[in-house]
């Protein structure tokens, strides 16, 4: 399999993406293009040793792909978000 960190390029932190990982327990990331949603599943899982329950992907205008990855319950974005320095 390929390497996690040339699926997963780095964490999103925008006022909502911050938002996410506190009331919705989601991790928003800037991945690449030709990654799909089992591929940024395995990512995420292997890169921070969590459980992914959903993924969600969009491709902006400037042609950046985004993954809005939600966390099991047991885990927490918040604890995994300070981890990435982005708190």
């Amino acid at each position: 399999m390929r390497d996690p960190n040339e699926i997963v390029i780095r964490p999103v932190v925008t006022e909502a993406s911050l938002e996410a990982v506190d009331y919705h327990n989601k991790l928003t990331f800037f991945v690449a293009l030709h990654a799909n949603k089992n591929m940024i599943r395995w990512a995420v899982e292997t890169l921070y040793d969590v459980v992914v329950v959903k993924v969600n992907t969009l491709i902006m205008p400037d042609g950046k792909k985004k993954a809005f990855v939600r966390l099991a319950p047991e885990y927490s974005a918040g604890e995994v978000a300070t981890n990435l320095g982005i708190f």
